[in-house]
């Protein structure tokens, strides 16, 4: 996927791109990390990296890492590229146990001026997928408001060597 708005023709077009069971354990993937962001987001107003996996026997689970930056003082930064970092390395030396798996982070959409839900999905059989999943709080409430879900384009990083 290159188009950034992919929309619904585009993630019909990748649907019919990869196997069934594939395009299941991806689409799970995209629905679990969505829901389990936007839950973090709506509870506590962010959220850590995260991942998660499609176990062989087809049980998905969340994988984290504890932040390194924040070990002593609670309240400070955490470096996000480097949990990312941390997970893809966890995920790539345990994939013999996972059909599929996707990282789930907050990201920033510059041109938008937006912060986004972004997940990466990929496949053993080496399809990928990602998404995005633009928020913003509104201004009085707070109350976050969720905009389009779009497919992003996405590189392998689990399945590679």
């Amino acid at each position: 996927m290159t188009d950034h708005a992919g929309g619904p023709a585009a993630a019909s077009s990748w649907r019919d791109s990869v196997p069934e069971a594939t395009a299941t354990d991806l689409e799970n993937l995209l629905g679990t990390g969505v829901g389990a962001a936007q839950e973090q987001l709506q509870r506590n107003g962010g959220f850590l990296p995260f991942a998660l996996v499609v176990e062989n026997d087809g049980e998905v689970r969340l994988m984290a890492v504890t932040p390194a930056d924040a070990a002593e003082d609670s309240d400070s930064d955490f470096d996000a590229d480097s949990m990312i970092e941390d997970l893809t390395q966890v995920l790539r030396q345990n994939r013999a146990d996972f059909r599929a798996t996707a990282v789930v982070c907050d990201i920033l959409l510059v041109e938008e001026e937006s912060d986004a839900i972004h997940v990466a999905a990929e496949h053993r059989d080496g399809s990928v997928f990602a998404a995005v999943l633009p928020y913003s709080a509104k201004p009085v409430t707070r109350e976050l408001e969720f905009g389009q879900l779009t497919a992003d384009i996405n590189e392998p990083s689990i399945w590679v060597d």
